[in-house]
């Protein structure tokens, strides 16, 4: 007769030890899993633990590929960035001159999710050279720097200095990138017509862009995409998120309440 053994609970101590460990596929494992639940599990000294544990993770050499990314460093600054923590904003920047692309795109997000001013001038620094530097590497599935995160978080951050910057992306060659720049106006501005464009891609003949314009959608809020959300040729998965997303921003700005009665309405159309 065999037994059913009971799954492993595994802890904050166990993780924060297994991220100052040795073993390269462990301590990678322990970041993504401290930024997952560090928040909800840890206590205050766990938490002010693991952020100095991450930080310390940005600047590992230890994990690195064959062509020469640094995973490790990936999911620490993932982790930091949905741990909040401020006082990880510094390492941070410094991983924006990173010779890894996704460390770059990681670290960018990060400080647009940590919400600190004082990112705003080294994610600008990116976006020097315009779209013509934003050209695809050869050989490499990106670009030579993550334009579209930088764009994104500018957009998070209030940086309204930065639209002389982000403006011209609207014609990059890369559809995503022109997303992120109208989601990131329409941020700035609060010009219909950027969310405008991206309603518009909803018609694209490409799900993955349909997808991505959708949720680009929800992230800023606009409500006039309420319906088309629900009629996009897309899964519920995504309508639920974009349309969370919308009800989220009418919530906070005191919507008047048939707005908001419309949009749970349509969330329970697709439950």
């Amino acid at each position: 007769m065999t037994t059913v053994s009971e799954p492993v609970q595994l802890t904050v101590p166990q993780m924060l030890a297994q991220l100052q460990g040795t073993d390269p596929s462990l301590r990678y494992y322990a970041a993504w899993w401290l930024g997952k639940f560090g928040l909800e599990m840890a206590t205050a000294a766990e938490r002010q633990a693991i952020v100095k544990a991450l930080i310390v993770a940005l600047a590992d050499e230890a994990d690195r590929t064959e062509l020469g990314g640094y995973p490790l460093r990936r999911n620490a600054a993932r982790a930091l960035g949905k741990l909040g923590d401020r006082q990880a904003v510094p390492a941070l920047i410094e991983c924006l001159h990173c010779e890894d692309f996704y460390v770059r795109e990681a670290a960018a997000i990060a400080l647009g999710q940590l919400g600190d001013p004082q990112a705003i001038a080294p994610l600008q620094a990116l976006l020097e050279g315009g779209v013509a530097m934003a050209r695809p590497v050869p050989g490499r599935p990106h670009l030579v720097q993550p334009v579209e995160a930088v764009i994104e978080s500018l957009g998070h951050l209030g940086a309204t200095e930065a639209i002389p910057l982000i403006e011209p992306f609207l014609t990059h060659e890369v559809p995503r990138v022109q997303f992120a720049t109208a989601r990131a106006l329409f941020q700035l501005t609060g010009a219909a017509e950027y969310g405008d464009r991206l309603l518009a891609a909803l018609a694209s003949e490409d799900v993955q862009l349909r997808r991505t314009a959708l949720l680009d959608l929800g992230a800023m809020g606009y409500l006039p995409a309420a319906e088309a959300i629900l009629q996009a040729g897309v899964e519920a998965s995504f309508k639920l998120i974009a349309l969370h997303g919308i009800l989220s921003k009418q919530l906070r700005q005191a919507a008047p309440a048939e707005q908001t009665l419309s949009l749970f309405q349509g969330l329970d159309q697709l439950l």
